[in-house]
């Protein structure tokens, strides 16, 4: 299975589109439940998605395939290899997990910093000593694999990309890394839930892009598709992305997803894609009016 299960919303309210609120501990076991007999091995989460890593602890996933990531750096940290460890060891106690599939840097830029060297090396040992199985990077924007790949190699870069956004492909880099042996993973394939809303139900402050989503309606219209069934086979079709990361509020919607998988879909029309960062960042979308 190509899905891997995003956790920030077991920690977090998490989403533009989430009404239902933090998932409750029996949902979310539920949900863990049933992604596993599905065929989904791949958790995601991270140290700043709230409880997500002491929720997943608490379930049991010893046999999942976990990636986490790194909080910023604190400043004048004085032993980079020490915090690093300390993160390490912290996040595993609390998953309950001797060793992760891969840890990733959520503020990747730092590696350009003072202490960029010394950072990495500190990710290559706790890789070395078999803690984590890959390190690896989550990015925002093309832009920091054009500035960081000439200095670094990374196992897994995960980065956003959705019928919308398309900034990887388009740049390049979804075939570059894959020619360069990197494990990709894309996520954001719902843009948060907003690709997945009815035309009434979007927030007001979206409708500086009208044009774009009367242009997405009339194309699912024509193409008898669901938004869900789009939004996931478009980034599933792509043989250069290893795992196609989804996030759920609710066991119904993991069960909506699988099913919605076993479609097929025709070429998305390059008119639906945009590199405006106002609608494709949504750390943007709080300026928005």
């Amino acid at each position: 299975m190509k899905i891997a299960l995003g956790t920030a919303q077991f920690g977090l309210d998490y989403g533009v589109a989430n009404r239902q609120g933090k998932i409750s501990p029996a949902e979310a076991k539920s949900i863990i439940e049933c992604a596993w007999e599905n065929g989904i091995s791949i958790l995601d989460t991270a140290i700043a998605y709230g409880d997500s890593e002491q929720r997943l602890g608490e379930i049991g996933v010893q046999d999942w395939q976990v990636v986490s990531k790194l909080p910023a750096l604190p400043e004048a940290c004085a032993d980079i290899a020490d915090w690093l460890n300390h993160e390490l060891a912290c996040s595993r106690e609390r998953l309950n997990i001797r060793q992760l599939y891969a840890l990733l840097l959520h503020r990747p830029l730092e590696l350009l910093e003072e202490n960029g060297k010394a950072l990495y090396q500190a990710l290559q040992n706790v890789k070395e000593q078999g803690l984590v199985k890959r390190i690896g990077i989550s990015i925002y924007d093309v832009s920091e694999l054009d500035l960081l790949c000439a200095h670094y190699e990374f196992d897994l870069v995960q980065a956003p990309f959705n019928i919308v956004d398309r900034r990887i492909l388009s740049s390049g880099w979804l075939s570059r890394l894959s020619d360069m042996g990197t494990e990709v993973h894309v996520r954001s394939i719902f843009l948060q839930g907003l690709l997945l809303m009815q035309p009434d139900a979007r927030p007001r402050q979206f409708e500086h892009w009208a044009v774009l989503w009367t242009r997405l309606n009339d194309w699912l219209r024509f193409s008898s598709l669901t938004p869900l069934q789009a939004c996931l086979n478009y980034p599933l079709s792509y043989p250069e992305i290893d795992k196609v990361l989804v996030g759920v509020d609710s066991l119904k919607q993991l069960n909506e997803i699988i099913e919605a998988t076993k479609v097929s879909i025709s070429p998305v029309p390059d008119s639906l894609a945009s590199e405006d960062l106002d609608l494709v960042d949504p750390s943007r979308w709080s300026g928005l009016t």
